[in-house]
């Protein structure tokens, strides 16, 4: 499990770096804060981040906010000084913990594991609240377990009213006064194919849930 360490004291970082080697982890170190960006974006599967507040190049304060523009990983901050200034500018950042130097690196380990167990345990709480299909109508997006699907204007629209007729079989003619409106030059292909489409984009849910009721049209099952 890969611990990014960020601190311009290179001392601080091997100190450091050792502490979570004995305890099973895998730390990378680095002494500024873009060179801390940059390698985060390289891996990004990282379980923490570590956060010196005063580096070259970047301070911690602007590596935090850039890591947190792309990753919920949890990130701890370092700072020399104590002052609530500090501490809150960190968490306004994206921050998850704050801690003051002088430090004891096994208490520092004991708190990022805390902190990897809080984050995956909120990780698995929300990926079994997202499980299933969230259709947004007010934004136009549609979400299969958590993950915004990439739809056109007319596969959204099919989407939404399937599921706003959920169980119910939906004729071809339904779907084409409805979507297309009546003035659409009616051909029952249109619907085929835009369905085809969005069965494909929505995968094993789907082929499970998405049902060709032959002779009449469409359902998405209960």
């Amino acid at each position: 499990m890969k611990i990014l360490i960020a601190d311009d004291e290179k001392r601080i970082c091997e100190l450091v770096s050792d502490f979570f080697k004995a305890s099973g982890y895998e730390p990378i170190t680095v002494f500024d804060g873009q060179e801390a960006v940059d390698t985060f974006k390289e891996n990004t599967d990282a379980a923490l981040v570590i956060l010196d507040i005063m580096m070259p190049e970047k301070d911690g304060w602007q590596a935090c906010r850039e890591i947190r523009e792309i990753s919920d990983v949890p990130i701890i901050m370092l700072s020399a000084r104590s002052e609530d200034f500090d501490m809150l500018t960190g968490f306004e950042n994206g921050a998850d913990e704050y801690v003051t130097k002088p430090f004891s690196p096994a208490v520092l380990v004991k708190r990022a594991e805390a902190l990897i167990k809080r984050s995956r345990a909120d990780v698995g709480t929300q990926a079994k609240a997202e499980k299933g299909l969230r259709i947004d109508d007010a934004a136009y997006v549609a979400y299969l377990d958590g993950k915004p699907l990439e739809l056109t204007l007319k596969e959204f629209e099919i989407l939404s009213y399937l599921t706003k007729n959920k169980g119910k079989v939906l004729s071809r003619d339904q779907f084409l006064n409805a979507i297309w409106g009546y003035d659409y030059d009616k051909d029952e292909r249109t619907v085929d194919s835009h369905i085809a489409r969005l069965r494909l984009k929505l995968g094993e849910y789907g082929s499970a849930k998405l049902k060709t009721v032959y002779g009449i049209g469409y359902k998405i099952e209960v």
